[in-house]
This record gives structure tokens, sequence and C-alpha cells, in this order.
């Protein structure tokens, strides 16, 4: 007999959820022999390295007292290889290392002071550039990579740096920046400098804007081997389309075409869509189209683009990493039945080089991904849809039940990478929804700016929207949904439970913005004007921060709710989400409080994610299923 909906047996339990890797970047050394990559298990980054060539096995490069961790902004950028070495920044100290290749100890580049991320080594291998941060003041700052010279500020001024690249001459350098109000996709500029040589460190002769400004966003700088062009992607059209500039005529052509997008939101420092080839006439760059992201190789000086086949089925690509010396690339690669992978292409062989899992679950017992619309507010809004395993609706019987899941940032995308909760939920029989409701990227920047002002408005509608879509197209049970989101996600959740509470039997928040006036007030200085343009600006628009905010509108809130919060989370702080349980507790609303100690804004240890898993099923058994 087959269990009903939601109480299948899965393949996918919490101990195995908390085992897996994650992986993050992936970079080749100079010499185009040995590939690193950096992996976290149980909270604790680490580089690893593998030679390509030999087909050794990979060895671990960090020492057990050290952790991997980039600590500017939301991190990343965590490290960089070249001459046989990598540079990394260690977490508790959040110093530039230097490690060798070969083997040894790491030497301290950087005082232990603010912190340090995007680091980028000089073509000769002498000075290093890297994003530094401290007491909320940024800069491009430069060091000698023997770490003998106390490192100096290189480029300062704005409020945010992104992406410090080198010439191949050595003598200019590129960056992005960007100034508050702007976010990374909303406004930024792309510099080209050149450099004064002539001391122990080098020092900015002249800087000269090449693209971007108001209402432009740029995204990853990269010089081509051969030193003829810079290229970057851009939004100037409507979309994140690829760009190359000349460097000796000044002529920028726009390379890519179509309703697609070349880049992402920059939440961190570090993400890449963009590999040169090894002889700089061609450029390898990712393409989105709605949630699905292909490698294509384009010939600099004309000819079509051509996708690259993998032969896996490869759906979602991260980090592509072009070797210096031959055709292969390099990348982290998923789908939604396959786990991340470090994966190496080279002509038509393709190999996978680390697995994030024991990969033992059969990708015939994982959910497929089935690109979905619908209409809310006279326009079309996009989602991705999950069905438990051999599930077809349309046919008589019971439908499962439903998660609707709400992306975090709120500028982001829910995409076809493999999801791990996603999957988790609908090998259980959930069939599961992911709303890209609008302000979300991957559909062009009208769409993504139409979130602006409306925050608490389209992406509740559009939310709302996916629980009628699941119930009219018989999808789903409609008395068994269930909303669940993080961060601006649990915002979301809230606000919509307290619109139209009757719509979800529950709902599921993770570390959830609950009172809009204190997170303007008390979050970090990345999204410190955020809501300027997700709300509005303060004074100005205090009764629409009233109206959208769910603690200021708590006793709307009746549906039963799970809600998670890391104790040491500096993006939303903890007092966000216990003023919303107090009043839960005071009005008697069924409701599960758990607060994870040592946990930031999202889970890194294996004790917790197992924890996080336990309490989900466990919850949605008694108020979903049971109820």
């Amino acid at each position: 007999m087959t269990p009903p909906f939601g109480l299948w047996p899965s393949p996918l339990t919490p101990p195995q959820m908390a085992s897996a890797l994650r992986l993050d970047d992936v970079q080749w050394d100079r010499d185009g022999r040995c590939l690193v990559w950096l992996e976290t298990r149980d909270g604790r980054g680490t580089l690893w390295c593998a030679d390509v060539a030999s087909g050794d096995a990979p060895r671990e490069l960090t020492p057990a007292e050290l952790a991997v961790r980039g600590r500017v902004g939301y991190g990343g950028g965590e490290f960089t290889v070249g001459a046989g070495t990598v540079i990394f920044a260690e977490a508790a100290s959040a110093r530039l290392f230097r490690q060798s290749l070969s083997g040894g100890a790491p030497q301290p580049l950087t005082p232990a002071f603010g912190a340090a991320a995007s680091p980028a080594l000089a073509p000769d291998g002498r000075h290093l550039l890297y994003v530094h941060t401290y007491e909320e003041v940024d800069c491009i700052a430069v060091a000698d990579s023997a770490g003998h010279q106390w490192p100096q500020r290189l480029a300062t001024g704005h409020d945010f740096y992104l992406w410090p690249c080198w010439h191949p001459n050595g003598k200019q350098i590129a960056y992005v920046a960007w100034d508050h109000p702007a976010m990374p996709w909303d406004s930024t500029t792309l510099y080209l400098a050149d450099l004064d040589l002539s001391g122990p460190l080098p020092t900015l002769k002249a800087t000269r804007a090449l693209a971007g400004g108001p209402a432009t966003s740029i995204f990853q700088p990269t010089f081509a081997p051969d030193g003829r062009h810079l290229a970057y992607v851009s939004d100037l059209d409507g979309w994140w389309h690829v760009y190359v500039h000349d460097l000796a005529t000044g002529e920028q052509r726009r390379i890519t075409e179509g309703a697609a997008e070349h880049a992402q939101p920059a939440w961190g420092q570090g993400p890449r869509t963009l590999a040169w080839g090894r002889d700089g006439k061609r450029l390898y760059y990712l393409r989105n189209e709605g949630g699905v992201r292909r490698v294509c190789v384009q010939p600099v000086d004309g000819g079509p683009a051509q996708p690259l086949s993998d032969g896996e089925g490869y759906t979602w690509f991260t980090q592509p990493a072009a070797s210096p010396t031959s055709d292969a690339l390099a990348g982290i690669a998923s789908s939604p039945a396959i786990t991340p992978r470090v994966m190496l292409a080279d002509g038509a062989q393709t190999r996978v080089i680390r697995r994030s899992s024991g990969e033992l679950v059969p990708e015939a017992h994982y959910a497929s991904a089935l690109p979905v619309t619908w209409t809310a507010g006279g326009g079309t809004v996009y989602g991705v849809l999950y069905l438990p395993p051999g599930y077809v609706p349309g046919g008589v019987g019971v439908r499962p039940p439903a998660v609707v899941r709400v992306h975090s940032g709120p500028t982001d995308q829910a995409v076809t990478a493999y999801n791990a909760e996603v999957q988790f939920l609908a090998t259980r029989g959930y069939a599961v929804l992911e709303v890209n409701y609008r302000g979300s990227t991957g559909y062009g920047r009208a769409y993504t700016q139409a979130l602006r002002g409306e925050w608490g408005n389209y992406d509740v509608a559009d939310a709302l929207g996916a629980a009628h879509y699941l119930a009219s197209a018989g999808i789903a049970d409609p008395a068994r949904l269930v909303l669940m989101g993080g961060s601006a996600g649990g915002f979301t959740v809230l606000a919509a439970l307290c619109q139209a509470p009757e719509v979800f039997r529950a709902g599921v928040c993770r570390y959830a913005v609950t009172n809009l006036f204190t997170l303007a007030a008390d979050t970090h200085k990345f999204e410190a004007r955020y809501f300027d343009s997700l709300v509005g600006p303060l004074p100005e628009m205090a009764a629409r921060y009233r109206a959208r905010s769910p603690m200021l509108n708590v006793e709307k809130l009746n549906t039963p709710l799970l809600i998670f919060q890391g104790a040491e989370d500096k993006v939303v702080p903890p007092e966000q989400a216990e003023l919303v349980v107090a009043a839960l507790r005071r009005r008697g609303v069924p409701h599960v409080y758990h607060l994870f100690p040592g946990e930031g804004h999202g889970w890194r240890r294996a004790e917790t994610i197992a924890a996080y898993y336990h309490a989900l099923e466990a919850f949605l058994r008694q108020y979903v299923i049971f109820a």
C-alpha cells in the first residue's frame, strides 16, 4: 500500500542533508596543471587541490587550525591562485594568507584588522590587490605578496568595491564601485586605472570610468590574456549582456543577444559568469534563460556563439574557470537531480573532479524542474514547479500537499540548480512551487525593478497567485498549502499570512524580516539603504513601513508557524523573530520556535542542518498532514 502524500519514505534523511559538502569556487594555477576549489563541511571552509594532468587524488591544503571564509559583506571572493600558491581569506582573523600548493605552513600577508576579500595576484606575482573593509570604510587595497610591506589603500572614495583585476602587463587594473543608496544590481561603475610602479607598492596615476553609472549595473570585468580586450557584463539595454571593450581603440561591443541574462545579483564578493580562453580570442560565458544556465563560447572577433554540450544533463553552472594553457574549462555544475560537482570539460570529455555528496540516490527518485507561469496584477509571474516523483496532475484521486517557496533577497532567483530542501520535500510527496515574483532577477531589468516601492505588495500578491495556480490547475490540495521562505522570503511569508490567512494551512520562516523600521536602522552596511528602493526613504514613507511590517500587524497572524533563527545573525538580528514569537505566544497562535546557537544568516553546522530538517518534517506532519 502506497503511503499518503507527505509521508513517503524518502532517500534523503536529515543526517544525509547535513553531511553534504558545499562547493563554492574553483580556479586554475597559472601552469594549467593544478585546479583549486573551496568546499565547506560542518561550517568549515577548506581549500583542495588536484593535479588534473597526473590524475592524482585531490589533496587538502588548509591546515586544521584555519578555516577559509570571506568576511566582507555576505562573504565570497575567498581565494586566488597563481605561481604555485593560493592566497586565501581566513575566517577567524579575516586576514589573507599565502599557502604553497606543494604544502608547508601558511604565511599571513595582511594584518588582523577589518576584513579582506577578492585577492588578485599581479602578473609578475609581486603585488596583491584585494577589497578591504574596516569600520565600514571600503577600499581597493594593495600589498606585496611576500607580506613584507604594510598594505596601503589604492582606490578609495566609494562605499563599495568589487572585482579588482590586473591587466596582463601589470600596469593597469580594473574594478567596479558604487555608492549608497544603490545596490550593485541597480547602479555601478566600471573603472580602468593606470598604475605608478616606481615605489615599493603601486599607486594610482589616472582613473577613468569605462561603463555603467546611474541606472546601469556592471558585473565582473576581466582582461583578456593577450591584453587586447576587457570583457564585462552590463544591463544597459535592459538585460545583463556581455560587452567587450577594445583597449587600443576604445570601441565597446555587445556580443550577446536575446532575452537572457549573463550575470547575477552580486550579493557577495567574487561571483563569475565570464572566462577568457587561453589565447584571448574566445570568451566563455554563462547564459541564463528562465532559470536554466548553460555554458556558451563566443569568438571575440566575430562568429556565432556555440553552446557547450556537457553530456550529463546539467542545467545550472557557476564560477567558470578556463585553463591558461589548454582548452579545458572547469566550473561547478548541477541539475535538479544531480548534486553539485566540480567538473572539468576538455574537448569532448567531461570529468568529475569533486562531488558534493555520495550520489547514492538514483536520478529517477528526484523531482524534475518544470518552468511555469501564472498571471498576477495583469502581468506574467514565473516559477519553477517540482512534482512528487511519479505523480501526474489531473487524474482522479487525492492531490498532494504543496509548499510554495519564496526566495530570499528579495533580489534573487529560484533556478534549476540542485536544491536540497526542495528535494527533501518532493521525495516525501509534496509538490513544491518556487516563486520568481516581480522583483526577481533572471527576466530582465524591468522585471527586477518592478519591485521598487512595492516590496510587501507584489511579492505577496505573486505568492498568493502561486497558491491559486496550484489549486486551479489541479496540481495540489488547496486545503494543504504551506508558505515557506527565509530572510526577505520570510518577510513575504509573514506579510502574506497577515493579508490572506485563509490561503495557507501553515507557514515556515527562517530568520524573517518582521519590523522594517528596526531592520532599516540595525542591519549591516551592505543593506543599510536597500529599503530606500524596496519600500521608500524614511521618514517620508513611514506609513508604508508601518503597514507592511508583520510585527506591527501581528494581530492578523493566526496561521500555525514554524520559526527558525540564528543566534549570531548580524543581518536580521534575533529580536526580529523573538518579538513575533512573543506576540504569537500571548495570543495563543500555534507555533514552534528554534533558536540555533552559533549560527548566523543561514545554517553552516552539520548538527544545525540535521536539527532543521528534523523540525521541518515534524512540524509539517503535525500541522499539515495530520491536522
